[in-house]
């Protein structure tokens, strides 16, 4: 995720407790989604959508913080 900004999410973890959780949640997230479409029962599941949407909003907030530090940095 965000290849772009390897370095800046390598420093925000360290740096940025509620970064970090929100980063580790994305990734929790990401794991519990793929573990439940590899099962055929699960497939027709709304609860999969939902998990992704919980997904997408941490991805927007982890991007939301990485522009704002990346315009901290330049300034």
């Amino acid at each position: 995720m965000f290849p772009e900004y390897r370095e800046l999410i390598q420093g925000l973890r360290q740096d940025n407790p509620h970064f970090s959780k929100l980063f580790e949640e994305h990734e929790e997230l990401d794991k519990e989604i793929i573990l439940r479409e590899q099962n055929p029962v699960n497939l027709i599941n709304d609860d999969i959508e939902i998990l992704k949407r919980q997904k997408l909003k941490l991805k927007d907030k982890l991007y939301a913080y990485l522009k704002q530090a990346e315009q901290e940095s330049e300034s």
